[in-house]
């Protein structure tokens, strides 16, 4: 089990060739390959997580589970900086099952191939710093966990600038994205996988 408060931003990612040449370029380091990911957000039927800024998810990767809970942001105008509390579970369904039965809802799902980067240097990608290369339904993103300092230096060799900094999670990024499509937000999923 992980508990900690991890410190992060994501980076809009336009041109997913040019990031990747400097990853390998600036000696990131290939951890775990393209993955996919697929995220259930649970919340009780009044939303008290959400209104409280909380998120409790079970995240499936192949046939693993992963139980998360992040706590409210503390208040930094340029980094996410949160308590998280996170372990694999050996059956994220029976997790989501329990769920039920406390009364909670599965209130959003999301899905995203997911690749893991290791900075010069580190040889494991279980702790921070990372860096992670997000393809989701509505664009990618490079994700960076680790001290402010080591996001600044990362984010300005990969040419971003404070101002591209963005704190928001998926499901809000969602959210502005379908308001700015004029879509009806549903779950964050690729089409192949809507029924």
């Amino acid at each position: 089990m992980r508990h900690r408060h991890e410190t992060e931003i994501k980076l809009e990612v336009l041109n997913p060739r040019r990031i990747k040449r400097r990853l390998a370029e600036l000696g990131f380091r290939l951890v775990k390959r393209r993955h996919f990911e697929s995220n259930y957000l649970f919340d009780f039927p009044d939303l008290r997580l959400r209104k409280a800024s909380c998120l409790l998810r079970v995240r499936f990767v192949d046939r693993h589970g992963v139980l998360t809970f992040k706590g409210a942001p503390l208040r930094s105008q340029e980094y996410k900086i949160r308590r998280e509390i996170e372990s694999a579970v050996a059956d994220g369904h029976e997790v989501r099952e329990i769920f039920g039965c406390l009364g909670l809802r599965e209130v959003f799902r999301y899905e995203k191939y997911r690749t893991v980067y290791s900075p010069p240097g580190k040889h494991d990608a279980s702790q921070s710093p990372n860096l992670v290369y997000d393809e989701t339904p509505i664009g990618n993103f490079v994700e960076l966990e680790g001290s402010q300092r080591w996001i600044d230096e990362v984010a300005h060799q990969l040419g971003y600038a404070r101002t591209d900094y963005i704190t928001a999670s998926y499901g809000t990024l969602y959210r502005r994205w379908c308001e700015g499509h004029k879509e009806e937000p549903g779950n964050l999923i690729f089409p192949s996988h809507k029924s």
